[in-house]
């Protein structure tokens, strides 16, 4: 069986952008498990341990259908640099609970807070973001990402990223570089230049 995850932030007792990350389990479950009925986060119920002054990370283990959830206080990791490295075989189209490749492409990171993933050629995702490029006036993400997030797809839809294809070789056309998921907003204090890319 096929296990998946989603990680959902939890701000003043409330989960957020909740819609985005339903898209992606009905998306998930009709491409894997097309048999199962639907799962509907809306019915997870928040406990009363979670503190509205604490950020929690939500996270729901599901396959054919909701397995566990748990409620984790979030702890933002800090990244001021990233890593190149380069896999041309890495898949991870669907939020599985199984991040072996993922995790063995980090132990070349070195130094760098992070690692992006360059897959022929292409820019892709950091280990466990989507990531956005500044040019001087718009910011734009790469459009085949190796997972398509719920903060990604929000911010398309705002009209505030523009997903196009972005080359190893185009990185330092761009002044600055952010990572984007349900916990990392696209804001200045996630912002790091385009020279802390190596």
């Amino acid at each position: 069986m096929y296990l998946l995850f989603e990680a959902i932030k939890v701000e003043n007792r409330l989960l957020c952008n909740l819609e985005y990350h339903q898209w992606r389990v009905d998306r998930s479950m009709k491409a894997l498990f097309k048999n199962s009925p639907p799962i509907s986060l809306s019915k997870i119920s928040i406990p009363k341990s979670v503190d509205p002054h604490l950020i929690y990370k939500c996270r729901v283990t599901y396959g054919e259908k909701i397995e566990e959830v748990k409620f984790i206080p979030y702890e933002k990791r800090q990244i001021k640099s990233l890593k190149l490295v380069k896999s041309d075989e890495i898949e991870y189209g669907f939020k599985y609970n199984n991040r072996k490749k993922l995790e063995e492409l980090k132990q070349y990171q070195g130094s760098a807070d992070e690692i992006i993933i360059i897959k022929n050629g292409l820019v892709t995702d950091t280990s466990f973001t989507n990531i956005a490029f500044y040019d001087g006036i718009k910011w734009h993400t790469p459009s085949a990402p190796l997972l398509k997030g719920t903060k990604r797809q929000k911010l398309l839809d705002d009209g505030l990223l523009e997903a196009k294809e972005i080359r190893e070789t185009d990185i330092p056309d761009f002044q600055y570089a952010c990572p984007i998921n349900a916990f990392f907003d696209l804001a200045p204090e996630n912002y790091l230049l385009t020279k802390d890319i190596y």
